[in-house]
């Protein structure tokens, strides 16, 4: 079965990585015009959605590590922004091992009545374990934290759904619930019954995580052939579940005048990498990824020049002038991705560089593919 193409006549999206922790978007002693503060990040999400994004992800994390010396808060972060914000949706990263599903799920109910439906949850399986146990968690091996995930998943969606089809009971491995409902209900809207869920990974366990239970798969940063085959595999398991699965894919974008001009600074960004920071983070991620059942956890294959952008954003190739970015996302959108989540060096100017130079060539290219069909 080969991985289904997007529906032309419906546009790609685009998300930013939040950066609400300090160090920018790469592991680099690079200059980054970027803040992780309030003020500097509610100008970005205002310019964000006034040049073509429709999502921001706030990032999760709780202590120094690897660059990211001060970290502001996820969800909280997500709910600020989200009152300064007219249309932008705010997915919120959570680590299930520190919420009760319930808790979570009352709390995004909330904020999806303050921003008139608005809300979304990427639900992170983790991989930081000095941060986990740490703070007092029973770390779990790669699989069954993705069961974990799964589970908890299922269990915020029942919740989500108590309001309309009455209480709800759950009796699982890891999570009870009791007759329970949550009042009231989410903000519903045409194609969205409650917030959005969002999940990433790579390995064959998150993959049939994904294809069961989330609305939206985010894939680490890859060639339009590497996106095809995790698409192709999350489609085949959501099928089978009479499910259908959006896709995301990461991106660090440099867009710049000439291609020379932005492969000089890719090439800067590598060169001033912090060599003991990416170092560090590899160790850690490839660990986790090794205890998956088939050794095939994210970032098994990144090389050092990959994790010096920590979701191997270069790797997607956006790299280049605004019409070869644009022709390198309609590549990969007929692989099947609908959004792109892109991360910048200089979040301000690049973010209205991209909606004044980037995003009016992909609608062009769009348009003309939608005038072929």
């Amino acid at each position: 079965m080969t991985a289904p193409a997007t529906e032309p006549l419906q546009p790609l999206q685009f998300a930013y990585w939040v950066p609400n922790v300090s160090g920018g978007l790469v592991v680099s002693k690079i200059e980054q015009r970027t803040d992780w503060g309030w003020d500097y990040n509610v100008k970005l999400a205002q310019l964000a959605e006034n040049n073509g994004f429709d999502y921001a992800l706030s990032q999760v994390r709780y202590t120094a590590s690897y660059g990211a010396d001060q970290q502001h808060e996820s969800t909280s972060f997500s709910l600020g922004l989200l009152t300064q914000t007219e249309r932008l949706k705010v997915i919120a990263a959570v680590h299930p091992y520190f919420w009760n599903p319930a808790v979570l799920a009352k709390w995004l109910i909330t904020a999806d009545h303050i921003s008139g439906g608005r809300a979304a949850v990427n639900v992170v399986s983790g991989w930081f374990k000095n941060e986990a146990v740490d703070l007092g968690v029973r770390w779990l091996e790669h699989d069954e934290r993705y069961r974990n995930s799964e589970e908890f998943i299922r269990v915020l969606r029942g919740l989500f759904e108590s309001n309309d089809r009455g209480p709800f009971t759950h009796q699982g491995d890891f999570y009870q619930i009791h007759d329970f409902q949550l009042k009231p209900g989410p903000v519903t809207s045409e194609g969205r019954p409650h917030p959005e869920i969002f999940q990433g990974g790579n390995s064959t366990a998150a993959r049939g995580q994904g294809g069961r239970v989330a609305d939206w798969y985010f894939a680490n940063g890859n060639t339009p052939e590497g996106i095809e085959e995790q698409i192709r595999d999350v489609t085949e398991v959501a099928q089978v579940h009479n499910r259908s699965v959006k896709f995301g894919v990461n991106g660090f974008l440099i867009g710049r005048e000439s291609e020379a001009e932005a492969r000089n600074v890719l090439r800067e960004i590598i060169d001033k990498a912090d060599r003991e920071a990416v170092e560090g983070f590899g160790g850690a991620v490839k660990q986790a990824g090794q205890s998956a059942g088939d050794k095939k956890g994210m970032w098994q294959d990144s090389e050092f020049a990959d994790l010096v952008q920590y979701n191997d954003g270069f790797r997607t190739g956006l790299v280049g002038t605004p019409e070869q970015i644009a022709h390198r996302m309609l590549e990969c959108k007929k692989k099947g991705v609908n959004l792109f989540l892109l991360g910048f060096l200089h979040y301000h100017e690049d973010v209205v560089h991209f909606g004044e130079k980037i995003l009016p060539i992909v609608r062009e290219l769009e348009a003309a593919e939608l005038a072929r069909v």
